[in-house]
């Protein structure tokens, strides 16, 4: 079948099922989008390229889906950077499709040019300059092949204007052939039962998750892991609601704002098994001084994170939901005695007990773990929540309760500010029954606050809570704590923005709750409005996100309380 290139894109999306886009045109990208008016695929215009970047992402995090944005060249392009370098810290699958200038000009500082595939050649997994129009249909194949499978990542299809316009004879491919990518599933039964025999042995051994589990689907079999030999789990950021947080085996987050029960049980286990964790310098402190008691085994589908951080003593290359059903397997040919863990279970049972998290109350002015802890409570746990980065994110990841994986959007490597609100809308549209929360600060909201304006276009019931200290309030944080109160440029100043009307201007709800006695009523009448709301939750600007592990120290190091 003959059809334009811009048609085959579009063609070619439709085969592999794309259902929702975010973009933003511009006029190297206009034969596309002519070539999507005539197609059923959902487009998204956000209102600026980093909101379709983010809106990708979030979609792809809540389903587990494929993500996919449109951009054109140079600026447009650009934009999507912050995005396409958070999806790929994170492991989020994502397409990102964006033009570019025609080939006869390519490389000669033409109107909106930008290098797109060598910029982003560092923080994707792959990426395409198309060459010949004839081309398309395999590299779109390749895309999201690349961009699913294996440990997955963003993938860049940077496509002229002239490769959009010519002419082909359409053929979609069956199937994917790529030299030197064979994304690993099944791998050595031997090194499974290595770490079976080991664990067999140990007498305090620790799970370590992170994000891996919930890409590969692989949350029930840790889950049953865990239970079957009764192995306390510690979490990163990225796996909360892997495992529940409230599970009797769950300590909690591990790492700088780790509970004192996870950070301590790294520093006395025996065995620390790492499932599907790149063992950040967020998590592991002080590296020389991380797990120093410990054999580590380290089971991931990637190589490349095998000994990148930490060394280990085992490991298991492969796909979690084959490696963690294979170990069970292995470890019912040991006669294995469950009770040998009893007196380490109640050892960490014993830290959660004189270390739980708790801050001090306040009649008087609204506690930032208060909201997080009002906003799960009236909520009943349901739903998806987005956060953005800084100290509310980590008040979030605290004393917010997750059950199940993909209700937790985050941005965890590159630590995004802005990520918040086009995530949401991500999540909500790919859920638009669900509850989404966004839990923002009054520094991160501003940076993509111009997506109020999409959220009200489409009408998504998203519910923004927003943190406001009139401050950066982890910048601040630091500067009390280790530069002496000297606050330089962190503080918003006299006549801070009015979110209510900032929200009222752009068509949705604005609420605002200034004492204790306000917010629960704010929060309630929040959830009860079938629409977009925004509420202005005014906190204590003086509150420390503690435990706090300083940088450079390590685990047992811990700066504990509630107050700063």
């Amino acid at each position: 079948m003959k059809m334009t290139g811009a048609q085959a894109v579009v063609a070619c999306l439709e085969k592999e099922g794309v259902e929702l886009i975010f973009g933003y045109p511009g006029g190297v990208v206009l034969p596309l989008y002519d070539a999507l008016y005539d197609s059923s695929i959902r487009h998204v215009l956000t209102r600026h390229e980093q909101g379709a970047a983010h809106g990708a992402d979030g979609y792809a995090r809540a389903t587990g889906k494929v993500g996919v944005c449109f951009a054109t060249s140079g600026p447009g392009a650009t934009n999507l950077i912050t995005g396409i370098a958070t999806a790929n810290m994170d492991s989020v699958p994502m397409v990102c499709i964006t033009g570019q200038v025609v080939m006869p000009v390519i490389g000669k500082d033409s109107f909106q040019e930008a290098d797109i595939t060598g910029i982003t050649a560092p923080i994707t997994k792959h990426n395409y300059l198309v060459k010949n129009p004839a081309d398309l249909p395999r590299i779109l194949k390749e895309a999201f092949y690349i961009a699913r499978t294996g440990r997955p990542g963003p993938v860049v299809v940077d496509i002229p204007k002239d490769i959009f316009t010519a002419t082909i004879d359409f053929v979609y491919p069956e199937e994917v052939k790529l030299r030197g990518y064979k994304p690993l599933f099944a791998g050595q039964a031997e090194q499974v039962d290595a770490l079976a025999e080991a664990l067999s042995k140990a007498s305090k051994p620790l799970l370590f998750i992170g994000g891996g589990v919930i890409s590969a689907g692989a949350s029930a079999d840790l889950v049953r892991l865990a239970e079957t030999y009764e192995i306390p789990v510690i979490s990163s950021l990225m796996a909360l609601g892997a495992m529940p947080t409230d599970h009797r085996l769950h300590l909690g987050m591990v790492g700088m704002h780790g509970t004192v029960a996870a950070n301590l049980a790294v520093m006395n286990c025996d065995l620390l098994i790492g499932v599907g964790a790149r063992f950040d310098d967020r998590v592991t402190g002080k590296i020389t001084h991380f797990a120093p008691n410990a054999r580590i085994a380290h089971l991931d589908i990637d190589p490349a994170e095998i000994d990148k951080n930490v060394r280990t003593h085992l490991r298991v290359i492969g796909d979690l939901a084959w490696s963690l059903p294979t170990l069970q397997q292995s470890l019912a040919r040991y006669d294995f005695v469950v009770e040998k863990h009893t007196a380490w279970l109640n050892q960490v049972v014993q830290w959660q007990t004189d270390s739980p998290l708790t801050y001090q109350a306040s009649e008087t002015v609204i506690k930032p773990q208060l909201v997080i802890q009002e906003l799960n409570r009236l909520s009943e746990g349901r739903g998806l929540v987005v956060t953005d980065v800084g100290q509310h994110q980590m008040w979030t990841a605290q004393y917010h309760r997750f059950s199940r994986p993909r209700t937790l959007l985050t941005s965890g490597g590159l630590g995004t500010m802005g990520f918040g609100l086009p995530a949401a809308i991500g999540a909500q549209l790919a859920f638009p029954d669900e509850l989404v929360t966004l839990i923002s600060g009054d520094g991160s909201i501003m940076m993509n606050i111009q997506e109020l304006a999409t959220i009200v276009e489409h009408q998504l019931p998203i519910k923004v809570a927003i943190l406001n200290n009139n401050a950066l309030g982890m910048v601040q944080q630091w500067q009390r704590m280790f530069f002496n109160q000297r606050y330089s440029h962190s503080s918003f100043g006299v006549g801070a923005s009015d979110y209510v009307k900032i929200a009222e201007a752009f068509g949705a709800t604005g609420l605002r709750a200034t004492t204790p006695g306000e917010l629960t009523e704010v929060i309630t009448q929040a959830l009860a409005i079938n629409g977009p709301v925004v509420m202005d939750i005014h906190v204590c600007a003086e509150e420390n996100v503690l435990p706090m592990v300083p940088a450079g120290a390590s685990l047992d190091q811990m700066i504990e309380g509630g107050v700063g």
